[in-house]
C-alpha cells in the first residue's frame, strides 16, 4: 500500500449562495497520477485551487500527511511549498528572462543561495528541453515552451505533489503534444500528479485514478480502465460519448 499524502474529506466551496463544490471526497497517494475530468463549469478547477489554497474551502478538510491543514494557518507556507502549481495560462514574468522565472521562487521562498537556485533551474529547463532558451523573455517563446518553462518552474521548487490546471488548454493543438509528452515523462517517473485535463486519451493513458466530476460533485472514480471502459453511471456515459471516437 502506497504512501497516502492528500485525503480531501467532505470539502465544499461556495461563492455567495453558488454551490460550486459539494462534498468531495477523495485521496491522492504517493506516485498517483489523477485526472479530474467532466465538463466545463463542474468545478474542476475550482477543486485545484482550494487543494492549493488559491481558494478557501467553505467547509470540509484538506489533510496533508495526516494532518488538517485548515485548522491553523501556520502550516499554510509549508505546506503550500510542496505543492507545485502549474496554470492554464502560464503565469510567467515577462520581464524576466526563462532562467529568471526558474530561479525568483527558490530564492525568495526557499531562501537558496543564486548559486544553487540556478544550477537547479538549469537541470530542470533541460529536463524539459528549454535550456536554448534560457536568456530570452516569455514573449519571445510559443506558447508550448512557456508552458514547459512553467513545469520547470514548479519543478525547480522540489514539489511533493504538482497541481495542472487545464495546462493545455491555452495551447494551440500542435503545441499540446509537447506539454503532454514533458507531464508523461514525469508520471512515468513517479511524480505525484494531480490533472484537470480536457485530453482524455492522457487521462486514459497515463493517469492510475480519474475522478469524473459532474455539476460540484464526483459524479465517478476509479481506475482508467474502470471509469472509461465500464462507466457505471449515465452522465459519465454521456460525457465519455463524446470522446469514443478520438
Amino acid at each position: 500500500m502506497s504512501e497516502q499524502i492528500l485525503k480531501i474529506s467532505h470539502l465544499s466551496k461556495s461563492f455567495g449562495k453558488n454551490e460550486v463544490l459539494k462534498d468531495i471526497d477523495f485521496s491522492v497517494n504517493k506516485g498517483d497520477v489523477t485526472s479530474i475530468i467532466g465538463a466545463s463549469g463542474s468545478g474542476k478547477s475550482t477543486l485545484l485551487r482550494c487543494i492549493n489554497l488559491l481558494e478557501t474551502p467553505s467547509s470540509g478538510e484538506i489533510i496533508y500527511h495526516g494532518k488538517n491543514i485548515l485548522e491553523s494557518t501556520k502550516g499554510i507556507p509549508e505546506y503550500r511549498s510542496h505543492v507545485g502549481m502549474v496554470f492554464q495560462s502560464f503565469n510567467l514574468f515577462n520581464n524576466m528572462t526563462v532562467l529568471q522565472n526558474c530561479m525568483v521562487g527558490q530564492t525568495k521562498v526557499l531562501k537558496r543561495k543564486k548559486s544553487e537556485a540556478k544550477e537547479i533551474a538549469l537541470k530542470y529547463l533541460e529536463k524539459v528541453g528549454m535550456l536554448p532558451y534560457i536568456d530570452a523573455k516569455p514573449r519571445q517563446i510559443s506558447g508550448g515552451q512557456k508552458q514547459r518553462v512553467a513545469i520547470a518552474r514548479a519543478l525547480a521548487m522540489n514539489p511533493e505533489i504538482l497541481l495542472f490546471d487545464e495546462p493545455t488548454s491555452a495551447l494551440d493543438p500542435e503545441m499540446v503534444g509537447e506539454v503532454l509528452q514533458v507531464m508523461k515523462q514525469l508520471a512515468d517517473e513517479g511524480m505525484t500528479m494531480l490533472v484537470v485535463t480536457h485530453e482524455m486519451a492522457f487521462a486514459r493513458d497515463v493517469s492510475n485514478h480519474v475522478v469524473y466530476m459532474n455539476d460540484g460533485i464526483i459524479c465517478e472514480e476509479g481506475t482508467p480502465d474502470e471509469v472509461f471502459g465500464n462507466p457505471q453511471k449515465q452522465e459519465t456515459k454521456d460525457f465519455l460519448a463524446r470522446f469514443r471516437n478520438e
